[in-house]
């Protein structure tokens, strides 16, 4: 009896969430999406989510432990696009150009994905405005079909990964990744084919 008034209640309080998410922001949904907890999200820029993804944002869905929520952030001028049958556990994803994530990709609890250093690296300026976005190295992120990312990676700016490639947990994504590879570490190198 109590597990069942448990569930309804996070059936309830999924459906705000979702509201929510939509409420102030230029967000598209595609068909079946799933939200478990609430999703962070700052700026303007649009999100296009496809169908059936599931979004985990709760401690409770995850048994990876995941402690922190998912965190989608397109910024003015920005697009985050995530295709269908994707599934995305407790990440950070931001955009301050594009961030496009394929079909069918798994990406594991508390990774981070961004297209930016959100601060420029020459310390001179960054002293005197760490926020001139002028400054700030920007470079769109590409992940490929079926991919699928280990728990608590991190993908940088300007990387590609290339359809069906495994990237394995815990890995710092410096460079791009070809199609059928898995890659692990920091930063992550070639493993093998897969």
């Amino acid at each position: 009896m109590i597990n069942s008034i448990r569930i309804r209640i996070r059936k309830m309080c999924n459906k705000h969430y979702k509201k929510s998410f939509l409420k102030n922001k230029k967000v598209v949904l595609g068909e079946n999406f799933v939200l478990h907890g609430r999703i962070y999200s700052l700026g303007t820029g649009l999100i296009e989510i496809g169908d059936n993804v599931e979004i985990n944002s709760e401690f409770s869905v995850n048994p990876t432990g995941g402690g922190y929520g998912t965190s989608i952030n397109s910024f003015e001028g920005a697009i985050v696009k995530i295709g269908n049958n994707v599934g995305i556990s407790h990440t950070a994803i931001s955009a301050m150009e594009s961030v496009e994530i394929g079909d069918n990709v798994l990406i594991g609890s508390n990774c981070m994905i961004a297209d930016t250093d959100f601060h420029p690296i020459d310390a001179e300026i960054r002293v005197k405005d760490s926020n001139n976005r002028e400054a700030t190295k920007t470079a769109p992120i590409k992940i490929e079909k079926n991919v699928f990312i280990g728990a608590r990676s991190i993908i940088l700016k300007g990387v590609t990964i290339g359809e069906g490639s495994i990237v394995g947990a815990g890995s710092v994504v410096t460079k791009s990744i070809p199609a059928g590879e898995m890659w692990a570490g920091n930063p992550a190198k070639f493993i093998k084919k897969v």
